[in-house]
């Protein structure tokens, strides 16, 4: 069965803005081969062992599996949002990443369903200072796939960055300025209760109907959320997409040095056992340089394989971008350097890009 351990151990255990079978991956995965923010002290139940070993993961399909008619949208609002429960909440980057970024579980019973590329809303508790009135809504990319890590279909995952304030004039941080929600969410507790919202959004899903299609997903820090679920449905779960998946899925992601990357190990191993699938490149702006010599960025990244990648987009292949929206001045400065290059007319290929359904951008 499509399991990996990392998966099955996470059963013992974000990116936000404002409003018959292998082994896993595809194809075997030792179960000491944990993921890096699963605490292996933890004592995993065999009877979690057994029951995520044993399931298939089709049961959360639509009929047939890659229709889009029936996405659940927005069933939980602010007036009454669904409650979940924290199952863990873990340090995922290493001491020289820039700033703290967690993987929070979350149990839902299986009664908040979602698909790959949605996002969930988290209302923090308590009550703004200005006015006294409940904090908003911030949403979050989902960064599982609709079975959860456990595989059960009744958690979803998050991976969420610290925010907080460095004061020039203190020489510390500020906690006045600290992110509200950001803060809340990354010191949860097993057990604690949170208040959520959604799921929102339909521009980040996955056209699944022809198995060929080419996935190119670009992103920076947290906006690789939404891509581990799409990783995770395609080469780690036995899904029916995963079954026929014959397209190569391409993720670009922007980090400031190896200690900020994200999801590694799982990534490297899909990238191990799917090598005609997958492919992974990263863009390490503190490690790297571009061709000109300065910081490789991730525009500079995606610039490297800029004829592939117009090659792949002229045969249907569906681009998709997440992360901080200070990314995409970046990039559209990029393709449009390259479509001059290349005698195109930028403007007329973004359009065409939109038009039929390509061209997938999330930002905050």
């Amino acid at each position: 069965m499509k399991v990996a351990a990392c998966l099955i151990a996470a059963l013992s255990s974000t990116s936000a803005f404002v409003p018959g079978s292998s082994g896993a991956f595809g194809r075997t995965q030792q179960l000491s081969e944990t993921p890096f923010f699963v605490d292996t002290s933890d004592e995993i139940p065999e009877s979690a062992i057994t029951l995520a070993t044993s399931l298939k993961q089709d049961f959360l399909e639509a009929e047939p599996y890659w229709s889009q008619d029936a996405v659940p949208v927005n069933v939980f609002k602010n007036k009454a949002p669904f409650t979940g429960q924290i199952v863990s909440t873990k340090r995922i980057v290493g001491p020289k990443a820039t700033g703290e970024t967690c993987h929070i579980i979350i149990n839902h019973n299986g009664d908040f369903p979602y698909w790959e590329g949605q996002s969930w809303g988290v209302i923090p508790p308590g009550t703004r200072e200005k006015d006294g009135k409940p904090h908003s809504v911030r949403l979050y990319s989902i960064a599982s796939s609709r079975y959860g890590d456990d595989m059960t279909g009744k958690t979803g995952s998050l991976c969420v960055r610290r925010a907080t304030y460095w004061c020039p004039e203190l020489q510390a941080e500020d906690p006045a300025k600290k992110g509200i929600c950001s803060n809340f969410l990354c010191d949860t507790s097993p057990g604690d209760e949170i208040n959520m919202t959604g799921p929102a959004g339909k521009v980040m899903l996955m056209p699944e109907e022809d198995p060929t299609t080419d996935y190119i997903m670009v992103a920076t820090g947290t906006g690789i959320a939404p891509f581990r679920g799409f990783v995770r449905r395609l080469f780690a779960e036995d899904t029916p997409a995963a079954a026929v998946y014959k397209g190569e899925a391409w993720l670009f992601l922007g980090v400031a040095n190896s200690d900020a990357l994200l999801y590694d190990d799982e990534f490297q191993l899909a990238k191990e056992q799917n090598p005609e699938n997958f492919r992974i490149d990263y863009a390490l702006s503190r490690e790297q340089e571009n061709k000109n010599g300065g910081k490789m960025y991730i525009q500079d990244k995606v610039e490297e394989y800029a004829d592939e990648i117009f090659a792949k987009l002229d045969n249907g292949a569906h681009m998709y971008f997440c992360g901080l929206k200070g990314m995409m001045p970046g990039i559209q400065d990029m393709l449009a350097g390259v479509c001059e290059g290349k005698g195109i007319d930028y403007n007329e290929f973004i359009k065409g890009l939109k038009k039929k359904g390509q061209w997938h951008v999330e930002v905050y």
